[in-house]
């Protein structure tokens, strides 16, 4: 069982920001969501599987479930369980031939791996704690809720879901400064001022 200071979340969304592919995490316990901005690989891998999309080769999360299976290996639960400079760190937790194994894994890629295995989700409260946010409808837009009954193409970008990049250049900055000052990232947060300083002096220039 998961340390009672795990809560279980589900992936609730995923959609195309103008800094990338963000996943949400969702659960009961909290009514914060935690996004994560994962690469494009992972995200089309996580299109694919909840969009049920065949493939004539198995790809990478394909062929750990393939492996698993092969070893007799249970994924039991994955765990969000840490955040260090705005990285999150995961874990897998497996049972192999009775013993527990934990094992070191990036959190888009065990989200991914967790999918297909149907394996529970796990987020420390501290990172939900920390990095945790409570998104409106306004902010999120009309970013499409993932299901079994969303058939856009896994292969191609989600596009006209963008709720980010609605705004300004200088919105972004700025959003993404509060973002780095929230995650104790003081340093992205310094550059990011910067930035800011100087597309604020560039306008007042014009």
């Amino acid at each position: 069982m998961p340390h009672k200071n795990m809560l279980p979340v589900e992936v609730s969304q995923l959609f195309l920001s103008n800094m990338g592919f963000v996943i949400l995490l969702d659960g009961d316990q909290d009514k914060r969501s935690l996004p994560i901005f994962i690469g494009a690989a992972e995200a089309q891998s996580i299109a694919r599987f909840f969009n049920d999309a065949k493939i004539s080769r198995p790809l990478t999360h394909d062929l750990i479930k393939s492996l698993l299976d092969c070893f007799e290996s249970r994924l039991m639960r994955v765990e969000i369980c840490d955040i260090k400079d705005g990285t999150f760190f995961a874990k897998l937790i497996m049972d192999y031939d009775g013993a527990i194994v934990e094992m070191d894994c990036r959190p888009s890629d065990a989200v991914a791996v967790s999918l297909r295995c149907d394996a529970p989700i796990y987020v420390a409260r501290h990172v939900l704690e920390k990095a945790g946010h409570v998104f409106s409808d306004e902010v999120l837009g009309h970013a499409p809720r993932i299901d079994a009954s969303h058939h856009a193409n896994p292969y191609q970008p989600i596009e006209g879901h963008d709720p980010i990049h609605k705004k300004s250049p200088l919105e972004t900055l700025k959003a993404r400064q509060a973002r780095a000052i929230a995650e104790e990232r003081y340093e992205d947060a310094a550059r990011l001022r910067d930035e800011i300083r100087r597309l604020e002096n560039t306008h007042m220039e014009n």
